[in-house]
């Protein structure tokens, strides 16, 4: 069994002002990048030293700068990057607010965006990256056991959820904060949620 803690990564301007990253390359700003340093604070409070820990990240600057942060403040090396963890390419709606996006595509859960990545294709590529990383982190480790936290992306994370919770969560509607964890137990090939803000809503 192996522990997956999926973190979304911190703020951007974008973020902040409501616009669609997909996968637009935009940077952490001040806020981000103090999310980063309180999620690296928390994982250095409740992380078992005697556990190898392995840290891996998107290969978008605002997920690798947050992984960056957070493995400072832990004093490990990293993050691994790959690029199966970034997130969802949302075509033309890339850089549009969230008030343009209902105006053109209507509500989320049915949008047809042009140019988009399917959720399908999403899902698969979310979960080939996780088999991946947890296979890596497992072989450099090998025999024991490392916990794995992945910083990665909102729309990403959702992906991995609702294929673990076989749709139920997150709910929609429900917005994956910046900075948020998500913590999996993985048993062989089977995903399980364990703790996350939105099984709260």
């Amino acid at each position: 069994m192996t522990t997956l803690t999926l973190v979304r990564h911190g703020e951007t301007d974008w973020n902040r002002n409501r616009r669609i990253q997909g996968s637009t390359d935009i940077p952490l700003n001040e806020t981000g990048r103090e999310q980063a340093r309180r999620i690296g604070r928390e994982l250095a409070e409740h992380h078992d030293p005697a556990v190898p820990l392995v840290l891996v990240s998107s290969d978008l600057s605002r997920a690798r700068e947050t992984a960056e942060i957070v493995a400072g403040i832990l004093g490990i090396p990293g993050p691994l990057v790959y690029p199966a963890l970034r997130e969802r390419a949302y075509g033309e709606a890339e850089g549009v607010t969230d008030v343009e996006f209902l105006e053109r595509y209507g509500t989320w859960a049915t949008a047809q965006i042009p140019g988009a990545e399917p959720w399908p294709v999403v899902t698969a590529r979310a979960l080939d990256g996780m088999r991946q990383v947890i296979s890596d982190a497992r072989r450099s480790h090998a025999p024991g056991s490392p916990e794995i936290v992945a910083v990665a992306h909102g729309g990403l994370i959702r992906a991995v959820m609702r294929h673990a919770t076989a749709g139920q969560h997150p709910v929609d509607g429900v917005r994956l904060a910046n900075g948020s964890r998500h913590t999996f137990l993985v048993e062989r090939e089977r995903l399980r949620l364990l703790e996350s803000p939105a099984l709260a809503v």
